[in-house]
């Protein structure tokens, strides 16, 4: 009864567990890059930091060392690498640094260099712990955070959609990488806690041999074709002028009968074309390319001025488009091209095949008319979910069954400092702010 009711439960927790449509694979090959940028980044920092005044008095011996300075800082050996259970583990070894100082010294005794060498030294040392082992907490827990902070977490695409790349789990590290699992949906901003189910199969990152991996289910793609429907935005009405000239005289005479037998008045009414997609279009990734189903309704009508409209035919229209995938700068951008098209009546297939004569003028209008409307929005793209100032590079996109994978490289569009300044938090100004541990911890 006990292995029924464990084995009971472990399905109720795989069926409540949320599949990512989306997820990022950081590989060790980008640590290389990225530790270079963020060390580059500290010694900025500590370049920076202001060591006070020492001034007293020590028996017989009086001292004075005031503007203190940093000149050089090295970070020769340091290391920056995955570590299970931590994430991500930075350690810096025979750091060095180089000061310039004021001293003044009074002192009775003569021969006493090598105590004035040590207490000095000593002193230094004790002043620059207090010093930047603060300045160092206050970079890597809120500075840092500040970079992290632009990372797009749930945020508009446009005016009628938003994405949603909440973590659905807790990053995992492995010895060689850093997977995450983003939720990968969008939603239409008007309805901001509609959701739609993920169905779809899990995508995978098998490999590691590229800096960053970057993997999106037919989930991704689907998500964002509904929200749109939901969002009444698939839908396209062309009346008078706005039909080509061609087509409309083709219409005219398709519908002949039918107008003929109309009053004068509305015979030569402007016509009226609308396109209306009647269902969610639909993804299907295959290792061959990714495809998009579109169902949609056509109906044709005269529109005579101040009177109601005359309908004179619909139609259901089954359309096939290719869909090709490219990751530009952090944006992913898609170019649509349609490939397979075909009309056909409700009503009878007597009416279906006196459709055919449309089949080439109607595609036609859509290739030149309503195809680059939508390759104009498709391609201002999507962004994935990376910090502001690192961009992908020499991306390969590979398609699989039921998702596409993108490999590419890292790159950093603008310094680590530029993005932190400009975003740096308010209350930022002292490394010793709340937010940083007492300078008696930070020196231990």
């Amino acid at each position: 009864m006990a292995l029924f009711g464990a084995l009971f439960l472990a399905l109720l927790a795989g069926a409540q567990a949320e599949l990512p449509g989306c997820k990022i694979r950081i590989t060790s090959k980008a640590l290389e890059l990225v530790k270079q940028e963020g060390l580059r980044f500290l010694e900025q920092e500590l370049e920076t930091i202001t060591i006070p005044d020492v001034r007293g008095r020590e028996g017989h011996f009086y001292y004075n060392i005031s503007e203190v300075k940093v000149m050089e800082l090295q970070l020769t050996s340091s290391e920056l690498h995955f570590q299970p259970e931590q994430e991500l583990m930075l350690q810096i070894n025979n750091g060095s640094l180089g000061l310039r100082f004021r001293r003044q010294l009074l002192y009775w005794f003569l021969k006493v260099y090598e105590f004035l060498s040590t207490f000095i030294t000593s002193g230094m040392r004790f002043l620059l712990n207090q010093q930047i082992c603060p300045v160092l907490y206050h970079a890597g827990t809120v500075l840092l955070n500040s970079l992290l902070d632009t990372v797009p977490v749930r945020s508009a695409v446009d005016e009628l959609v938003g994405i949603d790349y909440s973590l659905v789990k807790d990053p995992v590290a492995s010895a060689s990488s850093l997977d995450m699992e983003f939720r990968g949906a969008f939603f239409p901003l008007a309805e901001g806690n509609w959701s739609l189910h993920n169905r779809a199969v899990e995508p995978q990152l098998p490999e590691e041999e590229r800096m960053v991996y970057v993997a999106f289910s037919e989930f991704f793609f689907d998500s964002a074709m509904e929200s749109y429907f939901q969002a009444g935005a698939l839908k396209l009405s062309l009346v008078g002028a706005k039909v080509p000239h061609d087509l409309d005289m083709l219409l005219r005479a398709t519908y002949f009968g039918n107008i003929i037998l109309l009053s004068p008045a509305v015979i030569n009414s402007p016509l009226k074309l609308e396109l209306r997609v009647t269902a969610p279009p639909r993804c299907t990734i295959k290792p061959s390319g990714t495809t998009i189903s579109v169902t949609a309704s056509v109906t044709i009508a005269l529109v005579p001025p101040d009177q109601p409209e005359v309908k004179l035919s619909s139609m259901t229209m089954d359309a096939r488009l290719s869909a090709k995938m490219a990751l530009q700068g952090k944006v992913l951008r898609t170019q649509l091209d349609l490939r397979r098209f075909r009309i056909y009546s409700n009503q009878s297939a007597l009416e279906s095949l006196a459709l055919i004569p449309l089949q080439t003028p109607l595609k036609t209008m859509l290739q030149i008319g309503v195809m680059p409307m939508l390759n104009e929005r498709t391609w201002r793209g999507v962004q994935i979910p990376l910090p502001e100032g690192i961009d992908f590079v020499r991306e390969v996109v590979t398609n699989h069954a039921g998702f596409l994978t993108i490999g590419a490289d890292l790159h950093f569009a603008k310094g680590l400092r530029e993005v932190i300044e400009k975003n740096r938090p308010s209350n930022t100004g002292d490394p010793l702010a709340p937010s940083a541990p007492p300078p008696s911890m930070a020196a231990v």
